[in-house]
């Protein structure tokens, strides 16, 4: 079986990479995005093509599962937040093969985000920027469309604060975080909290560990059984990183989500030239901050919290690196962008081969076992 897919895996992903990508290349990055969103909205809206998405991508193995905070995950793959931000895809994912989604991150108010243009593409880098600014339906519209809806894999709920002037003060961004988690109560798996977005008017506030105090006082008020994740900035030094986890440990998080978009331009693995001055970078730029972040944080909480790497994961050595340093779960984007869907399947497939070549019977004893 795995002969078979590995051999689908590599027909699918030279057509992607030397026809398909080339194609969507030529147009501008959004219109691509917005694109895929409604054909893969397409995909998942009857059996026959979610069926015949699942051949063509889906792959499974038992080393592959764990159950992580009562929560059972078919493989650590994941689809971070920032891809489907309005929760329009959730009846296809499942067949592309990834072990779990983020949707959103989404806000209490109807946001429509930056002025375009607002993401490109940096092809030598392997990365993107993005400057979308937390572009989204709204908490009532989605959780509204989604409150009854079936999910075939566990699904994270992405939050943030309504990017406006409004928002900017703390008492009023933290009401807006509050009202979408209410609304998110019920739906989904876990939420993750976006203090990091780099891209929102007035900043990052919530770094700050009194503000994050105050916002995870209001948190902690919600009534859900649902385990919570801090995504974090890439761009923090230790000691702010120390500060996080001090308050987390007086909250009710149970784990990070490392990390988010960075901010810096002289990073030196940009290799592009004429990079916007808006937005925050993914991909290949973000790979080594998010993996120093991985290291240090499961070392210095000894494994307390659940991490989940995000950053520059485009292969299955990527992300059992993150894995190994301590992430229990990754997800990825960029990654799938440049080299195709069949990704997922070719991580996943190569997680297995190196699972078994390091004489690890299950994905979870590889779990931090470069940082102990």
């Amino acid at each position: 079986m795995n002969i078979i897919v590995f051999t689908r895996n590599k027909i699918f992903g030279f057509f992607y990479k030397f026809i398909f990508k080339n194609i969507f290349f030529l147009f501008d990055a959004e219109e691509v995005h917005d694109f895929i969103i409604k054909f893969g909205k397409f995909l998942g809206s009857n059996s026959v093509t979610r069926f015949k998405t699942r051949l063509l991508f889906n792959f499974e193995d038992k080393r592959l599962e764990q159950n992580i905070l009562g929560i059972n995950f078919k493989n650590p793959v994941g689809l971070a937040a920032g891809f489907d931000k309005n929760g329009y895809l959730i009846d296809i994912m499942p067949n592309v093969g990834f072990g779990f989604m983020e949707i959103g991150s989404i806000t209490g108010e109807r946001c429509e985000g930056n002025k375009k243009p607002r993401l490109w593409r940096l092809k030598k880098s392997k990365a993107l920027v993005v400057n979308y600014g937390l572009t989204n339906n709204g908490c009532e519209e989605i959780s509204d469309r989604l409150k009854n809806k079936e999910f075939k894999i566990p699904l994270g709920v992405s939050i943030a604060k309504t990017n406006s002037k409004e928002c900017a003060d703390t008492i009023k961004g933290i009401k807006d975080y509050v009202k979408t988690t209410k609304k998110f109560s019920n739906i989904g798996d876990y939420f993750a909290i976006n203090i990091s977005c780099p891209n929102a008017f007035g900043g990052q506030p919530f770094h700050e560990k009194d503000k994050l105090n105050l916002l995870l006082n209001e948190i902690d008020k919600v009534k859900t059984k649902k385990p919570i994740f801090l995504k974090i900035s890439c761009d923090l030094n230790f000691k702010e990183v120390d500060d996080i986890i001090s308050i987390s440990n007086k909250h009710k998080v149970n784990g990070f989500i490392l990390t988010n978009l960075t901010k810096k331009r002289d990073n030196k693995n940009i290799l592009d030239k004429n990079i916007p001055e808006k937005g925050g970078i993914s991909g290949k730029v973000v790979e080594d901050l998010s993996n120093k972040m991985i290291e240090y944080v499961y070392k210095k909480t000894k494994g307390k919290y659940v991490i989940i790497g995000v950053g520059g994961i485009s292969s299955a050595e990527d992300a059992y690196k993150k894995i190994r340093l301590g992430a229990s779960l990754v997800q990825l984007i960029t990654g799938m962008i440049y080299e195709g869907p069949q990704l997922i399947s070719e991580i996943n497939c190569g997680l297995v081969r190196l699972l078994k070549k390091d004489g690890f019977k299950n994905i979870s004893e590889a779990v931090g076992a470069d940082s102990k």
